[in-house]
């Protein structure tokens, strides 16, 4: 581990300070789930909208502004922050444990999955139409219990990049600020990125920024998926087969990844605020959705999120190792 030296005190490589710290925040997901009162990215998410409200004009050029003004600004104070800790070892890895705990929300979404897999096996559809729309932002309404299965596995798969894997990566290669930008320009995506005719030009530049950060952290989840998922084969080749054909750089190697893991289809006729869109399947060959399904796709979701941390801990550390040996 290389060690620099700061007003007399050793101050740790960042991987150690990553891994450990990374390890913790995940520990406390795992343990706690999100923060119940004052979760900083509904913190965040209200600051964005008061930026919007201030800048809001039927432009890109406004809505990069806007994008830049809120992610940037977030992941500048969290870079001060960090470097301010620089030389604090323990503080350092406890900001890092801290901001891992915020941003990353396996928990939670596992807990959601279940909650709408539990009303459907208990037969109460209503219920689960009910709990859809905090998974995703479809149409609940009009969707059988198939239907209702299917979007929630779309939905663990795409968020176990979204709120884990793609959290990690940018942790191993900026730190805290690296997960601070990521989990803002997701936001910001969530936020104004969708085709609404008031975001449709002012969410661009959001929309394409999350495509950009989300592209590592997506191909990593698709392969993680593949090795956890008991048919490495089925899987890769869903993703080779079909991950291009969905309207997602992103959701398609994911989702591709899990249909061929689990052995079903996704995809097809969805409904988003009363627009129906036609995708394509995913995982052809595969069996329709059932409701046992959810909690095979949440048990994937929580190995992926396993594995992606020892990949991500270990490429930080080889990175550091590497510069170590640059240095001498």
């Amino acid at each position: 581990m290389r060690a620099e030296y700061s007003a007399g005190r050793e101050v740790p490589a960042p991987g150690s300070v990553f891994a450990y710290g990374a390890t913790a925040g995940l520990l406390a997901d795992r343990f706690f789930g999100d923060p119940r009162r004052g979760h900083p990215v509904a913190g965040f998410g209200r600051a964005a909208g008061a930026v919007e409200r201030l800048l809001w004009h039927d432009h890109r050029g406004w809505g990069a502004l806007h994008a830049v003004v809120c992610a940037g600004g977030t992941a500048a104070v969290a870079a001060l922050a960090s470097r301010g800790l620089r030389d604090r070892t323990a503080a350092s890895v406890v900001l890092t444990a801290a901001v891992t705990w915020t941003v990353v929300g396996g928990t939670s979404l596992g807990r959601e999955a279940r909650a709408v897999g539990g009303a459907l096996a208990a037969g109460d559809v209503e219920v689960a139409r009910e709990w859809l729309p905090r998974l995703c932002g479809r149409d609940p309404q009009g969707l059988d219990e198939r239907q209702i299965a299917r979007a929630v596995v779309e939905s663990v798969a795409e968020n176990t990049s979204d709120a884990v894997v793609g959290a990690l990566v940018w942790g191993a290669l900026g730190g805290v600020p690296g997960l601070v930008a990521f989990r803002a320009v997701n936001t910001l995506d969530a936020m104004v990125g969708h085709r609404s005719p008031r975001h449709l030009r002012f969410g661009w530049a959001s929309a394409r920024l999350d495509d950009v950060a989300g592209w590592p952290g997506a191909r990593l989840t698709a392969a993680l998926a593949a090795v956890a998922g008991g048919a490495p084969v089925r899987a890769l080749e869903a993703v080779r087969r079909d991950a291009g054909r969905h309207p997602s750089p992103n959701a398609g190697p994911v989702e591709a990844a899990f249909a061929g893991a689990l052995g079903v289809r996704l995809g097809g006729t969805l409904a988003y605020g009363g627009r129906v869109e036609h995708r394509p399947v995913l995982g052809a060959g595969g069996r329709p959705v059932e409701v046992a399904d959810i909690e095979r796709a949440v048990r994937l979701s929580r190995r992926v999120g396993v594995l992606a941390l020892g990949v991500c801990v270990a490429g930080r550390l080889l990175a550091d190792n590497l510069l170590k040996r640059r240095a001498r």
